[in-house]
């Protein structure tokens, strides 16, 4: 143990609980942790955010007597409800509906969230929050910063506080920025898209450190700054809750939101297969679909057979979608096969790891989820192109459900627990 003061850093984050979902799980742990490392974490926050996700079990897991600071925001979503309650929060959410199955508001809203509000939705937060930080940071003599994006506002925050003071800035991106599968879908202008690489650059040029989730990301931004790039992935963190016994059915389950472009038809096609050909199959197989999904994803395992073989639970608290990782027999974890999703390494992959349950992936090639799945020993990984290997795992699964041996072999995960994760980070503060 230290007798020194521990050193104050000053976390400015969008996502804070009651937020839901993944962007809020990284640094909700990392500041549980911090003190044990002689690090005393302020979080920033807004005051009166609009969340697309809300999970009031998470505002239990704060730690108590944690100093956080709220000031006001103002956004854009919470004007655009005023037109369609509904059609902004989906989009907020992420949910974009393909082009060609995008209503003219659903177009509106997208144009002018693209290119009024750069880099997103929460800029209207940047100079309040730089007036208020200045005086604050100079007043309690913080000398580390620490910005989390997305949303990357965020970093302009830190931009602005670095140029302003003598601080050292870290930038920590959970996801790219302008490599981002959605920037597509944006219906960006030529100049919204300069503008985004300008400050892109500014960022990445002017952060003292900088912290991505992912290899794919480290590379890109090496291309683009000579700043210091750490990886520290997303992680697992303990917990207390009871491991329940597993489902009597043989149940593959996807926890998370499913986006319109994460549609594994060639999963549906094999699910739709294997129920035709094989009865055991057909009297035991059950899809559980826990957290946001699609209407087009719902309606593409409709047109398969799968509705009534399919339990949608819709958003669940984050302790009962743990349930549902611990119960399920196979863990589904899809991502959309693209370039730009080499990098994304979802949150729940390291929560799917901690639950012993096998883990069946889908995505593109080269991927370092790919990598990280062949490195744990934690499931199969498969391309859109490999129906038949799909299919011949997803049979071996069965055949070890039926035999009462269907377990996960997990090696070399305990370097992704949170309080490891949150050590390699105090190193770097």
């Amino acid at each position: 143990m230290t007798n020194q003061e521990p050193k104050k850093v000053l976390i400015v984050a969008y996502y804070w609980p009651p937020a839901g979902g993944p962007g809020v799980q990284r640094w909700l742990k990392f500041v549980k942790y911090l003190p044990e490392f002689n690090i005393k974490p302020i979080l920033f926050v807004p005051d009166n955010p609009s969340y697309p996700i809300v999970d009031e079990s998470l505002v239990k897991e704060i730690p108590k007597g944690m100093e956080i600071i709220r000031t006001p925001i103002r956004e854009i979503y919470k004007l655009a409800s005023i037109i369609s309650k509904n059609k902004s929060k989906i989009i907020s959410r992420g949910i974009i509906p393909k082009s060609s199955k995008q209503s003219s508001l659903e177009k509106l809203l997208l144009y002018v969230r693209g290119n009024y509000f750069i880099p997103d939705a929460r800029i209207a937060w940047v100079n309040p929050s730089v007036d208020y930080l200045t005086k604050y940071i100079s007043k309690n003599k913080i000398d580390t910063i620490i910005t989390t994006g997305p949303p990357h506002s965020m970093h302009l925050i830190g931009l602005n506080l670095k140029k302003k003071l003598s601080i050292k800035w870290i930038a920590d991106f959970r996801d790219p920025w302008t490599t981002i599968g959605y920037h597509k879908e944006l219906k960006l202008t030529k100049n919204s898209q300069q503008k985004h690489l300008e400050l892109e650059a500014e960022v990445l040029i002017n952060a003292d450190q900088i912290i991505v989730t992912s290899h794919h990301t480290k590379t890109e931004f090496e291309s683009k700054t000579d700043r210091p790039i750490e990886v520290i992935t997303n992680g697992y963190d303990e917990h207390e809750i009871e491991t329940p016994k597993k489902d009597s059915k043989f149940t593959l389950a996807h926890i998370g939101s499913l986006l319109s472009d994460r549609n594994p038809k060639i999963l549906w096609e094999v699910i739709s297969e294997l129920i035709e050909e094989i009865e055991e199959f057909r009297k035991n197989f059950k899809l559980k679909l826990v957290g946001t999904v699609s209407e087009e994803i719902m309606s593409s395992i409709d047109e398969h057979g799968l509705k009534k073989y399919t339990e949608y639970y819709g958003y669940l608290e984050h302790d009962e979608a743990l349930v549902h990782q611990m119960s399920s027999r196979i863990l589904l974890l899809i991502e959309i096969d693209s370039e730009e999703t080499k990098a994304i390494i979802p949150g729940k992959f390291f929560e799917y790891l901690h639950s012993g349950t096998p883990i069946l992936a889908i995505g593109p090639n080269g991927s370092d989820i790919e990598t990280l799945i062949a490195e744990t020993n934690s499931g199969r990984y498969f391309s859109y192109n490999s129906k038949d290997k799909i299919k011949n795992q997803l049979l071996r699964y069965f055949e070890d459900y039926q035999a009462n041996n269907l377990l996960a072999v997990n090696k070399n995960i305990e370097k992704y627990s949170r309080k490891n994760l949150t050590q390699k980070l105090s190193q770097l503060i």
